[in-house]
C-alpha cells in the first residue's frame, strides 16, 4: 500500500514487522518446546534409573535380612549344641 507521496505506507511496514515478530516468537516457542521435551526425556530416564536402583536396593536388603536370619539360626543351633 502506497502513501500519498508514493512511498510505502507505515501501516504495511508495521504489519511486516508484526509478522516477523510472530515468526521469531514461533521459533522461540519451538526452541523452548524442544528444550522442555529434552528435559522431560532426561527426567523420565532419571526416574527409570531411580526406580531400578530402588528395586535392586530392596532386593539386596531382603537378601541381607535373610542371610542374617540364617546366620543367627546357625549361631543359636551351635550354642545349643555346646550347652549339651
Amino acid at each position: 500500500m502506497a502513501g500519498p507521496n508514493g512511498e510505502p505506507s507505515s501501516i504495511a511496514s508495521e504489519e511486516d514487522a508484526s509478522e516477523d515478530a510472530l515468526l521469531e516468537g514461533d521459533e522461540e516457542y519451538q526452541d523452548l518446546n524442544s528444550a522442555l521435551d529434552q528435559i522431560s526425556s532426561f527426567l523420565d530416564q532419571l526416574e527409570e534409573r531411580n526406580d531400578s536402583l530402588n528395586t535392586r536396593l530392596r532386593e539386596l536388603l531382603a537378601s541381607n535380612q535373610q542371610e542374617r536370619r540364617g546366620a543367627s539360626s546357625e549361631a543359636q543351633g551351635t550354642q545349643q549344641q555346646n550347652e549339651r
